[in-house]
């Protein structure tokens, strides 16, 4: 992080957390008053994370839009219906359409349950309404074409393995042992939200989708399977830099401690997993 500027009053933090967003919400301000430099270190991470204004463009890096993909699921999991529709009207600006924002949902779907799927089309709702006053709403509402970004062209090979169904996994397999009709249904909706069905035509293939997975198992604590996932992740052609932008996105609304256990997820990845299932040409 760049070395903190002189000025920390209030109205200084105050003012360059809006020309980073581009608006600020109200309920900032008795923060910023009364803890000054804990605002300005919110307003400094954020940024970073979030890659608000004056943030170096950097190609390693996960996109703008595949961000918002990640954190608007997140906010709208817990119900902040405040402040995702923001975060709706910056994808908007970013060329995101409903679509690309309820793929990306969907896939966030997986880890926190479906019902979280209407609060992101709620917060598209309120976003679309004139009477909501944060962020900037483009003119004409939600791009009528999706503006293409980095990720929507990777992540669809998973190399040298076939796409898994969650069907062949041990504990569905059990399952199966005992209402084989569930996990016929389950696995179908697991397989759509995450394989993507390999349609071609999806905006985001397996690859980013798992990403979006990571970022929500890793706020649950789910160190043990976020592993067997970003292990998947790599196999898609994710790197390790994607995945920690992931784990990154879900920060201001999940805590610090979300990047811990994302990170010992990684370190168990990078360790090849020990502990977890990962399908190999033994399993039948």
């Amino acid at each position: 992080m760049a070395n903190a500027p002189d000025d920390l009053t209030p109205e200084a933090i105050l003012a360059r957390a809006t020309k980073a967003r581009g608006d600020i919400f109200p309920e900032w301000k008795p923060v910023a008053q009364a803890l000054p430099k804990t605002y300005h270190l919110v307003n400094e991470t954020v940024s970073y994370l979030h890659q608000y204004h004056g943030q170096t463009e950097d190609a390693d890096r996960l996109s703008a839009p595949m961000s918002e993909l990640i954190a608007i699921p997140a906010l709208a999991a817990k119900g902040d219906l405040r402040h995702a529709p923001n975060h709706i009207r910056r994808a908007y600006r970013l060329g995101l359409t409903n679509k690309a924002i309820l793929e990306g949902a969907s896939a966030y779907a997986v880890v926190v349950g479906w019902a979280s799927l209407t609060f992101v089309s709620l917060a598209i709702m309120e976003a679309n309404n004139p009477l909501y006053p944060y962020g900037q709403a483009p003119e004409s509402g939600e791009p009528k074409a999706l503006t293409p970004f980095r990720e929507m062209r990777i992540g669809r090979t998973r190399a040298g393995k076939e796409r898994e169904s969650m069907a062949e996994m041990p504990e569905w397999r059990y399952a199966a042992e005992i209402d084989p009709e569930l996990v016929r249904r389950a696995s179908a909706f697991y397989d759509h939200c995450l394989l993507a069905d390999g349609q071609e035509e999806t905006i985001l293939g397996p690859g980013p989708r798992e990403l979006i997975a990571i970022a929500g198992l890793c706020a649950r604590g789910e160190v043990e399977l976020a592993t067997e996932h970003i292990l998947r992740a790599y196999d898609y052609g994710m790197t390790r830099r994607n995945v920690l932008d992931a784990i990154c996105c879900v920060l201001p609304m999940t805590g610090m401690i979300t990047a811990q256990i994302g990170l010992r997820a990684m370190q168990r990845a990078d360790d090849g997993g020990q502990g977890t299932w990962t399908k190999s040409a033994g399993d039948d």
